[in-house]
């Protein structure tokens, strides 16, 4: 069986009100998504994925070690649940059974959560920190067809439509994300 790691980061980032995207502050002198990427790429996953949209990441990500593929989501606009699905058209075209995603501002996702939501073998298995469901979040290819095509939920619509296929996975690390100013603040 063959898993994808995909970090999404197509979106505006519009709470957050710093001098540049989020994505790009930094916590200990490295931008947020390379501490989100970091971690996708130390879990070893069989592919590594970003997809990206409203900002030009292309000098980050040729900055990164190993291969990792840019999925461009033009449709980034329409919610989370565009990239969602990129990400699984991607992962189809490409021959993998499941994707394991995960947000590009929660730079605090161990490698380890990463590898332990991939080895469940639940159609979706989600993160979960101290029973708080989080990300990442594991999409077997059963349930890809499934999913909503915009909005601004991702499988969060088929874990609340058919939780009997939801398998939580408890992880180390937290899902912590970086939205305002005010979050990059306290971890800074």
């Amino acid at each position: 069986m063959s898993t994808a790691g995909v970090l999404l980061a197509a979106g505006a980032g519009t709470r957050y009100a710093g001098p540049q995207h989020k994505l790009l502050a930094t916590i200990e002198g490295r931008s947020v998504v390379t501490h989100a990427l970091d971690s996708l790429q130390e879990a070893s996953l069989d592919a590594t994925a970003v997809v990206v949209g409203a900002l030009e990441l292309s000098g980050v990500l040729a900055e990164a070690s190993g291969e990792i593929a840019v999925i461009e989501n033009d449709r980034w606009e329409s919610g989370i649940a565009s990239s969602v699905r990129c990400a699984a058209s991607w992962a189809a075209e490409h021959g993998h059974d499941a994707i394991v995603v995960g947000l590009a501002d929660q730079p605090f996702v161990t490698p380890s959560a990463w590898q332990t939501v991939a080895a469940s073998t639940a159609p979706i298995a989600v993160g979960t920190y101290g029973g708080r469901r989080g990300n990442p979040v594991r999409l077997a290819r059963e349930v890809w067809p499934l999913l909503p095509v915009d909005g601004d939920e991702g499988a969060r619509v088929l874990m609340r439509r058919m939780p009997e296929i939801v398998a939580p996975v408890a992880c180390d690390g937290t899902p912590d994300d970086i939205d305002t100013v005010e979050d990059l603040n306290r971890w800074s």
